[in-house]
Formats: structure tokens, sequence, C-alpha cells
């Protein structure tokens, strides 16, 4: 309002004045009704909301150096490595960064909590509250370590700790963070397809599983550059090594004992880069057309050759069974009659006979009736 050179200012109840002559801070006006004389419009009066929190305007560090905050505002000065976290009336308000600050404390109570981010990790319980705060996706970086992993912590390349499932959170701009997620559980690597030459000149292709688990997380990340990779690699090798030393046929016929042989060799080489094997074995030999149709007439042929080995034994010892028989029945003529009975009765069910027995042989008396 201007009146005859005068100009009144009014300031809310809920409001601040900044008084400035010529763009020069002079005072900070309480509600109410301010009367200046002005008369060539020299005087700005700024006015600011106290129901927010945070004081916002473009010279609030001449403000705060005045003094005329002090005893109305929680003024917070944070160097390069000072973070602070705000609670308003118990509530998780924001992060604050790097720089000057003012928070009106009239109408909510304000608590400040200033920390070191040279530490670079923040360490809290309530991790998952301050991440959805104002101002804490500019000022953190967060990472999710999922169940079943742990996360390998470097700061500047240098090793740190190793962290357990969960959400931790790093300070932004402070130093170079990575975070390696590496898996715990059992896991498998397919060896796939692999051409070989076995020990008599045969070719062949071989598929092979190897299930295993990262035991040292640490060496599974820094002895090697991917020690999934690596483990393939070492598998290969070793599949090479102990398949062309042997036979076509030894390998065929003792699986087992080459899958422990190549489990023994890829374990050794697996221990120096952090990792267990759990299991490894061969699941394919697949052999050449040519190959195939040889060995299955061989296989045949040695079925055939089994087979007659079998009919000639039984037919064997049939027939010695039927000599030891006819000894019994010759030394023994009661048995010899018996078992002319036997076929006389096998015979009479599909005829009709009449039988008189008398001193001498059954055969000398029988009469066949048609």
């Amino acid at each position: 309002m201007y009146m005859a050179g005068m100009r009144k200012f009014k300031v809310g109840l809920h409001e601040r004045g900044f008084l400035f002559w010529e763009n020069e801070f002079k005072a900070m006006l309480d509600p109410g009704r301010h009367w200046f004389v002005d008369p060539f419009f020299r005087i700005r009066v700024d006015l600011v909301s106290v129901r927010e929190t945070r004081l916002k305007h473009k010279d609030l560090d001449v403000i705060i150096k005045s003094g005329a905050l002090k005893n109305q505002a929680t003024i917070v000065d944070l160097k390069d490595h000072d973070r602070a976290l705000v609670w308003v009336d118990g509530r998780f308000d924001s992060v604050l960064q790097p720089g000057i600050y003012a928070l009106w404390k009239m109408f909510r109570d304000v608590k400040i909590e200033t920390i070191d981010a040279n530490d670079l990790r923040l360490h809290r319980n309530d991790l998952s509250v301050v991440a959805r705060g104002a101002g804490a996706q500019e000022a953190l970086e967060a990472y999710t370590v999922e169940a079943g992993s742990v996360g390998l912590y470097f700061k500047e390349g240098e090793y740190q700790a190793t962290l357990n499932p969960g959400t931790h959170a790093f300070w932004k701009g402070v130093a170079k963070v990575k975070l390696h997620h590496v898996d715990l559980r059992e896991q498998i690597v397919d060896i796939a397809g692999q051409e070989i030459m076995t020990a008599d000149k045969v070719t062949l292709r071989l598929n092979a599983l190897v299930t295993y688990r990262v035991a040292d997380p640490l060496k599974a990340v820094t002895v090697v550059e991917d020690f999934r990779q690596a483990l393939y690699r070492e598998a290969q090798l070793a599949l090479r090594a102990v398949i062309g030393t042997r036979e076509l046929d030894v390998l065929l016929t003792d699986k087992d004992t080459v899958a422990k042989e190549l489990e023994g060799i890829v374990k050794n080489r697996a221990t120096a880069f952090g990792l267990e094997i759990v299991s490894l074995g061969i699941r394919d030999i697949i052999l050449p057309g040519e190959m195939k149709d040889l060995m299955n007439k061989v296989t045949e042929a040695k079925k055939a050759a089994e087979a007659m080995l079998i009919t000639r034994r039984e037919e064997t010892a049939a027939m010695r069974m039927q000599a030891n028989t006819a000894k019994i029945l010759e030394s023994n003529p009661t048995l010899m009659k018996m078992r002319e009975m036997e076929v006389l009765e096998k015979v009479a069910r599909k005829s009709n006979l009449k039988v008189i027995l008398g001193e001498k042989g059954l055969t000398e008396r029988i009469v066949k009736l048609l």
C-alpha cells in the first residue's frame, strides 16, 4: 500500500517478511502491519511461509549471516563430506547434502542428525524409511542383495566388506563404489557338444554337466574375470585330457570311473578361484553314424553268439540229465515200472486203453482198443 510517500506491508500470522533496501537485506519482519517511508520504491519485502519446514530464498546465505533467524530457525551448515537427516514432528522428512540450510522451528519439532559421509556406507536400521525421503535419490545410491546371495563392497577398487541379503545405501559423490552380487546357490554349467578324439582315433561328441557353488565369493570375483566362464574352460580342458587317453570301449564301459577322474581334476582347479564342485557327470556320448552302425553289428553278433552258447549249454545239460535217469532206471526195476505207469497215464488221457498186468513188463501186456 502506498500513501503520500508511505508504503505499508502486511505479514500474516504464519509468515515472515524479509526487508530489502535497494536489494540489500536489512531485517526480518514479524507478523503484523509495517509502514515505511519509500517515495522512490526502493524497499522490497519478500514474504515466506513458516509452515514449510525449509526456508528457501535466493539470498539465504546473507539472511543467515545477518543473524535475523537466530531464534526462529535451525541453521545447518554442511561441509563437503557432511550429510544430514531431517525429522519433522517425529517423522522422517529429507536428506540434506553439502550446503547451508535454515529450518523453521516455531510450529514444528525439527530434529537434525549430521553424518560424516567419509564412511561412505549409511548404517541404519530404518534405511527403507530414509530411502523414501525427499532428496534421498539424489544423495544415496541404494543396492539390494537378494536372498541366497552376498554383495562384495569395493571402495575405490579396494575390498571393504561382504554384505548380507537386504538393502544397503552409499553416499553419492564421495568415492567410487562398486558392489558385486554373487549367487551362493548351487548352479549348473552345461558342457555341450564337445568333439573329442579317443586314444583309438574315434571322434565323438560328448555332453557333460558340472554342478557347483561359490565357496569363497571374494576369490571368485578377484582371481578370475568371470568364474563361470573359467569353470567352463577348465571342464573342457579336463574332458579332452581324460577322454583322449582312453579307447572307446573303455570309455563306454566305465563312464563312472571317467567321471570321477574328471571331477577330481576340475575340483583342484575350481578351488583356486573360490568354487566348490558338487558333482560332474557325463550326460551323453554321441558317436558318428558309421560308428553307430558298426557298434550295433558288433553288439548283435555278440548277442547271437551268447544266445547260441546258452542253447548249447541247455542241450548238454538236458542230455546229461537223460543219461543219469537211464542209469537209475536200469539199476532199479520197480522205479522202471513206475516210470512206465506214468507214460501209460499220459497216453490214456487221449486214448482208450486196457492194461493187463502180469509178471512180465507192461510193454508186453498192453492191448490198445481203438
